[in-house]
C-alpha cells in the first residue's frame, strides 16, 4: 500500500477482503473511501472468541480438559440442520455485549444484518462463504471516519480520473480496487482440469439452505466436501484450519482404503443441482 500515499482509493465491498484493503491503504497514507453495495455481518474478533470459539478453542477450555482434538470432535458433531438455532442465540449474546459498537456503526452508514434468520457469521460460512467481516480494528476506521463509507451505492460507471456512483454522486479516484468475492470453487476445477469436470461436479460448499448464495435443494451437510463425488478420484479438502485438521484423517482413510485395495462401497453419491 505505500505507493498510495496521499492518494484518492475507492474499494468496493465490505467482506473481509474489503476491510483489509482499506485498513491497509489506510496505514499507509492513502485517502480511502469503502462502497458498500449490500448489507455485511460484522462481530468483533474479542466478542466472537469470548462467547463463541472461546469455549472449545482457548487455554481456558484445554484447562477444563477440552483438547484440541475433542474440541474438532465436539465441532463436528452437530448436525447442519441444527447449527443455526446456536447460532442464533450466539447472535443474541453478541449483539446484547456489543451493542453500542452496533449503534456507531450503524450511525456512521454501515449496513448491518446478521444473516437471514439471525443466525450470524457462522453460517454464513457455511452457507456461501461470504458477507461477512471478523472486526479486527477496521470496523473502528469507520466509525471514527478515517475509513469514508458511502452505501446502499455502486459504481456506474469509470471515468478517468473518478468513479460516478448509482446515486449520481463522483468520487475522484487514483486506485479502484473490486473486493467484490470469490469465484466459485468449481471454476478453480475448471481452470485445474476441465470445465466438463467442474460441471460433473457441480457446486462446491454450502448447504442447500436457499439463502443468497446457497440454493437449494437442502443438502444436509457441505457440499462435494471430504468425500466421493460424481468424477471418480477426484477429492476436493478445504475450509479452515479445524476443519481441514479434523476432516484430513477421513479423506486419508478414504485413500488409504482405495490405495490398498479395501472394498469401498458408497451408499449414494450426492446429486448435482448446481453446475455452474
Amino acid at each position: 500500500g505505500a505507493e498510495w500515499t496521499g492518494k484518492q482509493c475507492i474499494v468496493l465491498g465490505t467482506g473481509t477482503s474489503a476491510h483489509d484493503i482499506c485498513a491497509d491503504l489506510w496505514e499507509h497514507g492513502a485517502e480511502v473511501t469503502m462502497i458498500q453495495r449490500a448489507s455485511t455481518t460484522v462481530v468483533r474478533s474479542e466478542t466472537l472468541m469470548e462467547l463463541g470459539i472461546g469455549r472449545l478453542y482457548s487455554e481456558k477450555a484445554l484447562a477444563a480438559g477440552i483438547t484440541t482434538e475433542r474440541a474438532d470432535l465436539i465441532d463436528a458433531s452437530m448436525p447442519f440442520a441444527l447449527k443455526h438455532i446456536g447460532g442464533q442465540a450466539l447472535t443474541r449474546q453478541i449483539k446484547e455485549r456489543d451493542s453500542g459498537f452496533y449503534q456507531r456503526l450503524a450511525a456512521a452508514g454501515f449496513q448491518l444484518d446478521f444473516g437471514p434468520d439471525e443466525s450470524g457469521q457462522g453460517m454464513k460460512a457455511v452457507r456461501n462463504g461470504g458477507g461477512f467481516y471478523i472486526d479486527v480494528g477496521a470496523s473502528e476506521l469507520i466509525i471514527s471516519g478515517a475509513i469514508k463509507l458511502r452505501s446502499g451505492v455502486s459504481i456506474e460507471r469509470i471515468q478517468e480520473q473518478s468513479v460516478l456512483l448509482t446515486d449520481g454522486s463522483e468520487l475522484p479516484a487514483d486506485l479502484i480496487v473490486y473486493a467484490t468475492g470469490y469465484h466459485a470453487a468449481n471454476q478453480g476445477i475448471a481452470k485445474l482440469i476441465s470445465q466438463e469436470v467442474a460441471e460433473k461436479v457441480g457446486k462446491v460448499w454450502g448447504l442447500g439452505s436457499d439463502t443468497h448464495g446457497d440454493p437449494g435443494p437442502w443438502e444436509g451437510e457441505l457440499r462435494n466436501m471430504w468425500k466421493p463425488l460424481q468424477q471418480p478420484s477426484l477429492w476436493i479438502h478445504g475450509g479452515n484450519l479445524a476443519w481441514s485438521r479434523f476432516y484430513s484423517h477421513y479423506v486419508a482413510l478414504q485413500l488409504k482404503a482405495r490405495r490398498e485395495g479395501l472394498p469401498t462401497p458408497v451408499y449414494r453419491l450426492a446429486p448435482v443441482h448446481h453446475s455452474g
